[in-house]
């Protein structure tokens, strides 16, 4: 049985997720006003006391990412004003990822701005999922619990009993979960070689591994427009694959993301609800629940115990 010093708030970015959470920890989800003042400056309220209560707050930085980046700010500020004990954040989905070093000269390395700012602000733990660059946890000074998907989609596509599969990663920085992925599947892997003329632009220029014949299983660790996805796709097609199977943790779906993988050589996107999706979605879209992953690893925080205990693979 979990403290009663123990509280769990939801910001606006997946309040779905933030009451699975709750649910799964046996827990009422927190009251919390947000609101907006006609200037959009963004105003939170605490309805329920916290003093001296290990605060949970759960917040994806999903589109818009900028708002509910400003919105957690303003709810850790609150939280420490008001005299928690710890403020624990629970973010599936780590926003500006993408940018943790600079690949030209005159360029941010805004992920670890967004751990600075955090952890000024006031968190005292981050808890989330899949970073899309495992060194950010680095960029730190206060505990990261660095959770992976990766289990539950693995489980997820063991039940399906797929026919000759073939992992593959669409490029070289995802070829160690590729590799992870086929050896839970007992199975092959294949990398796509590619190159990026502009951001959210790629084009494949090569594929090592064997995939004619074979079902590919594509492994991301987000999906954000889903035209990379969708070339990788074509290309495999053109080697004379199966039809394919996307899975991804963090679906971002920018722009018409969603009809764009509604395409008819994709088998089924799998993805979590790290991020809110839209309550349709086409058959073809199977969405995990990361609640109870995050949920145990919140009891282990709380218990004492060890993350690490959540995983197939202890070095996690």
């Amino acid at each position: 049985m979990l403290s009663d010093k123990v509280r769990i708030f939801s910001g606006s970015s997946n309040p779905v997720l933030a009451q699975k959470i709750s649910a799964e920890l046996g827990l009422n989800l927190g009251s919390i006003k947000l609101s907006r003042f006609k200037s959009g400056e963004i105003y939170v309220h605490y309805e329920e006391t916290i003093r001296n209560c290990d605060v949970f707050l759960v917040q994806s930085f999903s589109h818009p990412i900028n708002e509910h980046f400003v919105e957690l700010l303003v709810m850790i500020d609150a939280a420490k004003r008001a005299s928690a004990r710890t403020v624990n954040i629970i973010m599936p989905y780590y926003g500006y990822a993408r940018q943790e070093r600079k690949a030209a000269p005159r360029e941010p390395i805004s992920a670890k701005m967004l751990a600075d700012v955090l952890t000024t602000v006031g968190a005292t733990r981050v808890i989330t999922i899949d970073l899309h660059a495992p060194a950010i946890q680095g960029f730190f000074n206060i505990p990261v619990d660095h959770m992976t998907a990766l289990d539950l989609i693995s489980d997820y596509l063991k039940s399906k009993n797929i026919k000759n599969p073939v992992v593959v990663s669409p490029d070289a920085g995802r070829a160690s979960t590729a590799e992870k992925l086929a050896n839970y599947l007992d199975t092959s892997f294949a990398i796509m070689i590619k190159k990026r003329p502009a951001h959210n632009e790629s084009s494949i220029t090569h594929v090592i591994g064997d995939v004619e014949g074979q079902t590919p299983i594509i492994i991301e660790d987000l999906i954000d427009t889903g035209s990379t996805i969708v070339n990788v796709v074509e290309s495999l097609k053109e080697r004379g694959a199966e039809d394919v199977y996307v899975c991804a943790t963090h679906p971002l779906f920018s722009g018409n993301a969603i009809q764009r993988l509604d395409h008819s050589s994709i088998k089924e996107v799998i993805v979590t609800d790290s991020i809110l999706l839209p309550e349709t979605t086409p058959d073809r879209f199977r969405i995990l629940s990361v609640a109870p992953l995050l949920a145990e690893a919140t009891r282990i925080i709380l218990d004492g115990g060890s993350i690490s205990t959540l995983f197939k693979n202890k070095g996690v």
